[in-house]
């Protein structure tokens, strides 16, 4: 049994933040029953690369209960009503004020069932100012100011995966956990709300800081820290990209002596502080690709680690699929074809120790009859 067993989810959702949140849910225990309309869920159809499912909609989908109605429709809307009158928590991520408008509006629930657990998560809060914005990862990636701090130092860069989205939905994980401790003090559910912006806004602490109370902009720094030196990437022999990570001056008085061999590095003082190396960073770095760019990959690697210098390989995704440390975990897709995928990063063991299973996708509606019947 899972932490959450016994815990009934009701999502109206779509695309990655709701499923994300729900998808942890559920693989918690929780029974998760995802409305969709008759179409689907958007995200099905992004591509068909898993067993004929798309790659989002796997990842976040397995396990649930797939029922198709139409709340705005008087029969559904009783079925709905029934269904949060039994559920302990309720979340949705459709366009602002689309369920108010319905007669589910998260405020009203909690008033007609009070132990409810409601979770709104919008795009950028309920300020009618912004309510009408779409709220699509990589546009609240480029208000939120952090495309302004990624990529290049020439070109603006989109993080490549779907980060507020992926954040927000973990932010309302947390969150609904939060809630649900709180209700077996209190007896009373809550009302969540949380915007992929503002979870944005909170990963963009440290630049924001530096600019209202620091006067200054992060630049963007590509395959180099923008305040920390050395942290960064750089070229070998053999045309590949080591990241090394230098953290304090034990470190640094390491990586000139053992892994550069040119302990004289110590006595300059454009090098002695992290301030200085920030400042005077080319310079630094001329001495270090001086002696990189006449190893392989291999060498510089055996050199760090007997320095006791943090490394890392820039890797491809080919490389990702083949990693040592990549853990797997198989799910079966609509269409029942076996698909492996990483691993959630928390494991919830059974008594046998044993990984739980990942389970299935569902069918558009493939659960709809059975959950009319169990809640009509």
């Amino acid at each position: 049994m899972g932490p959450l067993e016994g815990i009934l989810v009701i999502a109206i959702e779509q695309a990655v933040a709701a499923p994300f949140c729900t998808s942890r849910l559920c693989e918690a225990g929780a029974r998760v029953i995802k409305i969709e309309r008759k179409s689907g869920d958007f995200a099905r159809a992004y591509d068909s690369v898993a067993g004929g499912d798309s790659s989002y909609f796997l990842w976040l989908n397995r396990n649930k209960e797939s029922l198709v109605m139409d709340f705005k429709d008087e029969r559904d809307a009783a079925l709905l009503h029934n269904l949060l009158a039994q559920a302990d928590v309720f979340v949705q991520n459709l366009g602002p004020g689309a369920l108010e408008r319905a007669g589910f509006g998260s405020e009203d629930l909690r008033k007609k069932y009070p132990r409810l657990i409601t979770c709104d998560i919008t795009g950028y809060g309920h300020n009618e100012s912004v309510t009408k914005l779409k709220a699509y990862d990589f546009l609240v990636q480029a208000e939120s100011g952090l495309v302004s701090i990624s990529g290049g130092r020439k070109e603006m860069g989109r993080i490549g995966v779907s980060v507020c989205d992926i954040s927000a939905g973990m932010n309302a994980h947390a969150g609904i956990l939060e809630a649900l401790i709180a209700r077996e003090k209190s007896g009373t559910g809550a009302g969540l709300e949380v915007s992929l912006f503002g979870t944005a806004a909170d990963w963009m602490t440290v630049p924001l800081l530096h600019f209202d109370y620091g006067g200054k902009t992060l630049s963007r720094a590509g395959l180099h820290h923008p305040s920390i030196a050395p942290y960064g990437g750089y070229q070998t022999l053999d045309n590949q990209t080591v990241i090394i990570a230098i953290q304090n001056e034990r470190e640094w008085s390491r990586f000139c002596t053992r892994t550069l061999q040119n302990p004289e590095l110590l006595a300059d003082v454009r090098f002695d502080s992290n301030n200085n190396r920030v400042k005077n960073r080319t310079a630094m770095d001329e001495y270090i690709l001086a002696v990189f760019e006449t190893l392989t990959k291999n060498e510089v690697l055996s050199r760090l680690q007997e320095s006791d210098i943090a490394y890392g390989s820039v890797n491809s995704v080919y490389d990702l699929s083949r990693h040592v440390a990549l853990q797997r975990q198989t799910g079966i897709s609509s269409q029942g074809v076996e698909i492996r995928f990483p691993a959630r990063p928390i494991f919830h063991k059974d008594s046998n120790g044993a990984p739980r299973e990942a389970g299935r996708v569902p069918g558009i509606g493939e659960h709809t009859e059975n959950i009319r019947k169990e809640f009509s």
